[in-house]
């Protein structure tokens, strides 16, 4: 039987809970429906975040995302939407959702959305010297 669209997020557990590690998603065929004229609205989505305890089991995500396909949505609610639905989820350190939205009327429109978990702080950066090149090999 073919899978269908759910709401429900599965989850596993964080295989290195000692580390900040950044996990990035690319989704880029979201699709919901304009609450006001009922036409498509489609999105490219990024989804950044650095997991604590779990992380979002990704064959689930698909099925959640696809959930808003006839869905009425304006784009800032299903945004903080999703994000709100992973933090319950997941209850990461981090998240950010990054939703990209095609033309409509002549407008494009990006919304970002993020949370931090409270308390915790990002790593800082490191800087990495710059690398001159390997010299030519002349035979």
């Amino acid at each position: 039987m073919p899978p269908k669209p759910q709401r429900s997020l599965a989850t596993f557990p964080n295989p290195n809970r000692t580390r900040d590690y950044l996990i990035h998603m690319r989704i880029p065929e979201f699709t919901c429906l304009c609450p006001m004229t009922g036409q498509p609205d489609f999105a490219a989505l990024e989804i950044d975040y650095i997991p604590d305890r779990k992380c979002v089991e990704l064959k689930s995500l698909k099925l959640y995302i696809w959930s808003y396909r006839n869905e009425g949505a304006f784009h800032e609610a299903v945004s903080n939407r999703i994000v709100d639905d992973l933090v319950r989820a997941i209850r990461p350190r981090f998240i950010r959702l990054t939703a990209r939205f095609y033309v409509r009327g002549g407008i494009y429109t990006t919304v970002v959305a993020e949370e931090r978990k409270r308390g915790w702080r990002p790593s800082a950066p490191v800087e990495l010297p710059a690398v001159a090149p390997a010299p030519e090999s002349k035979t």
